[in-house]
Parts: structure tokens; C-alpha cells; sequence
């Protein structure tokens, strides 16, 4: 059933929305979120200032726990096959990912910065949650997520982040 509403949403977005201005759009806030990177680099940003520096350090401490939690334990867990490997019909803009789906860490990472800094400095947390909403979107729209993965990455970030922001 959820699998049925997945793939009519991603559908929907590959019939309804896919133009080259969003190709290109969409790879590029896709590949900001590649191994966690711009959240890595605002991480090492923030350390800097030592206004921010509490906010970079529970970032990267986060992004520690995300990868160990989402990467590692439950994506080797749960085994998800990602829609791109079922449905080969679309054609993608991006290298097949090689690692199973659910949760997207793209999302989970994002929202893990985002949440951290809504914890830690409201200025700048409006922003990141614009940022990491866009690109947990690119990666329906690429067509290497579920809908569902996505959720779940919006929900272990934010408890990720919350957990994170109690140490």
C-alpha cells in the first residue's frame, strides 16, 4: 500500500513537473547533499565564530550519529531497493546509487543541520530548513527516493538533531 502511494507520487512529479530547468536545478541541490557536504562545510563555518561554535559542533556531532544510524544500521537493516532499481523505465539524471533507500540521508543530514540550528540560533535555521526541504525534494524528483524514505529522513534527523542538542 505505501510502496503503491510512493511510486504514484513519484510519478506524478516525473509527469507533471520534469523540464530541463528543473533537471539541472534539481542535480544541483542534490549534490549539495552528497556525503552531507554543505552541511559539513557550514559545520566548520560556524566553528569559526565562536558565537556559532556550539551550533557547528552539535551539527557534526549529528552528522556522526546520521551516518552511524542511518547509513550503517538501518539502511543495511532494512534493505529497501530504491525505486530507480525497480522501476528502470525513468531515466536518470545521476549515477545509480549503489546503497539501499530508506531513510535518505541526504534528508536525514539536512534536517539534522536544519533542526540543530532551530535549537541553537533561530537566524539561521529558516534557511537551512528551505535548503534541506529542497534538496530531500531533488531526490524524489531524481527518482532515488521514495516519498517514505524522505519522511523518514525528515523524522530521524529531527530526533537525531533533538537528541543531540540534549547532550
Amino acid at each position: 500500500m505505501i510502496q503503491t502511494v510512493d511510486f504514484l507520487i513519484l510519478d506524478l512529479i516525473q509527469n507533471k513537473l520534469r523540464c530541463k530547468f528543473l533537471d539541472s536545478l534539481m542535480v544541483k541541490f542534490s549534490s549539495l547533499g552528497d556525503g552531507g557536504i554543505v552541511w559539513i562545510a557550514i559545520s566548520f563555518l560556524l566553528i569559526c565564530y565562536k558565537k556559532y561554535r556550539q551550533a557547528g559542533i552539535l551539527i557534526l556531532v549529528g552528522l556522526i550519529m546520521g551516518v552511524l544510524i542511518g547509513n550503517c544500521l538501518l539502511k543495511n537493516i532494512i534493505c529497501r531497493p530504491r525505486p530507480c532499481w525497480i522501476n528502470r523505465a525513468v531515466s536518470l539524471l545521476i549515477p545509480i546509487p549503489y546503497d539501499y533507500s530508506f531513510p535518505s540521508c541526504h534528508t536525514m543530514s539536512s534536517f539534522i543541520a536544519a533542526a540543530v540550528l532551530l535549537h541553537t540560533d533561530i537566524m539561521f535555521a529558516y534557511p537551512a530548513f528551505l535548503l534541506a526541504s529542497v534538496i530531500a525534494f531533488s531526490r524524489l524528483y531524481l527518482y532515488v527516493h521514495y516519498p517514505s524514505d524522505i519522511i523518514g529522513g525528515i523524522a530521524l534527523g529531527t530526533i537525531i538533531a533533538h537528541f543531540v542538542c540534549l547532550l
